[in-house]
């Protein structure tokens, strides 16, 4: 998956190459406009977005560039003063946005429009709601929490530690962060004493990890990591000094806000957290579900629905893989084969280096076939590197890319902790996914495309992100992929894996099933391991409505496709239809049908 929710970019002094075709250019569309020919009305939208999007970057706890100086090198996400000022953006965005007419711009601009009209009302329409200070009464994520998060950020996957004055912003840093875990803390005390409590699951596994970073020696922990390769530029007595300095911070700052944290669930929050692991057993908490499947999904659609579609669609992977069964002489019954696959080494690595090698030979195989499907390529390389810490307490990972320079990596942040449940067929699948023509590919496009108004650069929205992460994968056999039939029975594993999201996740939230009801609904119908399976159960309780993003976006687009065949007829062209959907960024599914079926249309 892409890191949830993709982090918004600060726009200041990003030098951004536009996405060069690689390929023929029969398909590339002709949507995007030219900024130089784009009139008065367009212009002024632009510099709203362009406002608009460097106000939200300055309130991004881990950036993915450099703030402006004199900006805060760590804004709170919890503070009152944060959400105000996000409130305060929206409104004024909406403001704006009535003097500005949707009928006077160009197909791009008007698409932009779209997009800061929509995320600026779910900002407002949550905020009056009092949506949004629900959410905050359930503050613990052991998912994506930047207790987690952050040791990341600062060892390598994003902060900057390039000269001395990255390094005195990191010491700023690392002391808004130990402020925000006391944030966390008191938010959730807040809420107890309101009658709000979050399960004992969720609180359990972020207990875990805070006691995990807690047990790192200074040579291990992401925290100091800057410290142990500081750049040549830096003199001996600067580096010495700066490492006493990381260290005073982090030893009396940082790591006694997590001990406080740990200390305050263990003995106050642990014993009064929900047995229950739904969101229906919080309080207020089926309105909150409502809300966070809209917010995840981008479109109006009920548990029950999404319940539902989830058991037709774990109906039809289960035929594929008997087929598979048969196809590979595997003599025993389906649930026999799952445990063949859980059990067997053969099916596993037992080395990181032989892993990341195989990633490296599937991606050089997919970009043999990409000319068949798309027009262009990105040129930020893809990478995969080991999840920097406390593997044992994360789930496989997620995806990150680059600032928009054309040269830094996209990478996919694997927990190497968890070789033995990651099986070898699921690996073409998953490059797929997060890589070429995935996350990585999508995401680099546009944000190497520096025509795009800067919210179709730099948003995300997850139905759209995973649902095209999940329809990529779909293009295996179309990309040469798959020729194996364990790496397909691992392909129909991981697309059976996103459609038992619906049911259990529903299920879990919305019709009170049992952590156990889920988890043995997941091990009756893949093959994953149990460890595994629990890991994924536990983020969909800590993070109602984000699996259902996946499917809801795949199915949307499939569909979209099957219209457009229909529609065009022999004139239907494949590179040009997926040009249409990557063409200007991630976008909530119904502005993304609007755009396609104008396009069908002309």
């Amino acid at each position: 998956m892409s890191l949830n929710s993709l982090r918004r970019t600060t726009l200041q002094g990003l030098l951004a190459l536009a996405s060069q075709p690689l390929w023929p250019a029969a398909g590339r569309s002709t949507s995007v406009a030219d900024p130089a020919a784009t009139d008065e009305l367009g212009l002024r939208l632009r510099r709203l977005i362009a406002e608009s999007e460097a106000a939200y970057a300055l309130l991004d706890p881990l950036p993915r560039a450099t703030v402006p100086a004199g900006s805060p090198a760590f804004v709170d996400p919890l503070a009152d003063g944060t959400l105000q000022r996000q409130l305060a953006q929206a409104r004024s965005d909406l403001q704006a946005l009535e003097t500005i007419a949707r009928d006077g711009l160009d197909p791009t601009s008007q698409i932009a429009r779209d997009v800061l009209q929509f995320s600026a009302s779910e900002i407002v329409r949550r905020h009056e709601s009092g949506l949004v200070q629900l959410a905050l009464a359930a503050p613990l994520d052991s998912m994506s929490g930047l207790h987690v998060e952050l040791p990341d950020y600062v060892s390598g996957a994003g902060a900057p530690f390039n000269t001395t004055e990255d390094y005195e912003r990191g010491l700023e840093r690392l002391q808004g962060f130990a402020q925000h875990l006391d944030s966390v803390r008191q938010r959730a005390a807040a809420a107890l004493g309101s009658g709000y409590r979050q399960p004992a699951v969720t609180t359990a596994k972020v207990l875990a990890q805070l006691q995990a970073m807690l047990a790192l020696s200074a040579a291990e922990s992401p925290l100091l990591a800057c410290t142990r390769r500081f750049p040549a530029a830096l003199d001996a007595q600067t580096r010495a000094t700066l490492e006493r300095q990381y260290q005073t911070m982090v030893n009396e700052q940082v790591l006694p806000a997590y001990a406080r944290l740990a200390e305050f669930l263990q003995t106050r929050y642990l014993p009064q957290a929900l047995e229950a692991p739904g969101r229906w057993a919080l309080k207020d908490g089926e309105r909150l579900y409502a809300d966070e499947l809209k917010y995840h999904t981008t479109v109006a659609v009920t548990a029950e629905e999404l319940h539902r579609t989830g058991q037709q669609e774990v109906a039809r992977y289960l035929e594929g893989m008997r087929q598979v069964v048969g196809r590979v002489g595997f003599k025993g019954s389906l649930a026999e084969f799952f445990e063949y696959i859980r059990k067997d080494p053969q099916f596993y690595y037992t080395r990181p280096e032989d892993l990341l090698a195989r990633f490296r030979e599937i991606e050089a195989q997919i970009w043999r076939g990409m000319p068949q499907l798309f027009a262009r390529r990105p040129k930020a390389p893809f990478a995969v590197r080991a999840l920097p810490a406390i593997g044992g307490q994360r789930g496989t990972g997620y995806y990150r890319p680059g600032p928009p320079d054309g040269k830094t990596e996209g990478v996919l942040w694997f927990n190497m902790a968890m070789l033995k449940t990651r099986p070898i067929p699921t690996l073409e699948t998953l490059t797929i996914h997060e890589g070429i023509p995935g996350h990585h590919y999508q995401i680099t496009l546009v944000l190497e495309d520096a025509r795009l108004p800067d919210n179709l650069r730099f948003g995300s929205h997850t139905a759209y992100s995973e649902g095209w992460g999940l329809y990529a994968e779909s293009l295996g056999p179309e990309l040469g992929m798959f020729n194996d039939p364990y790496q397909y029975f691992g392909h129909l594993d991981m697309a059976m894996l996103r459609a038992v999201r619906l049911v259990v996740d529903t299920g879990l939230h919305a019709l009170r099933w049992t952590r156990s009801q889920a988890i043995d609904y997941m091990l009756a119908n893949t093959s994953m391991a149990r460890y595994d399976v629990e890991v994924e159960i536990d983020r969909y309780i800590t993070k109602p409505g984000q699996a259902c993003a996946y499917k809801t976006g795949e199915l949307r687009i499939r569909a979209l496709r099957e219209a457009a065949q229909r529609e065009r007829g022999a004139a239907f062209d494949l590179r040009e239809f997926h040009s249409q959907v990557l063409d200007t960024g991630a976008l909530p599914l119904e502005v993304l049908e609007r755009k396609l079926r104008g396009w069908m249309r002309t």
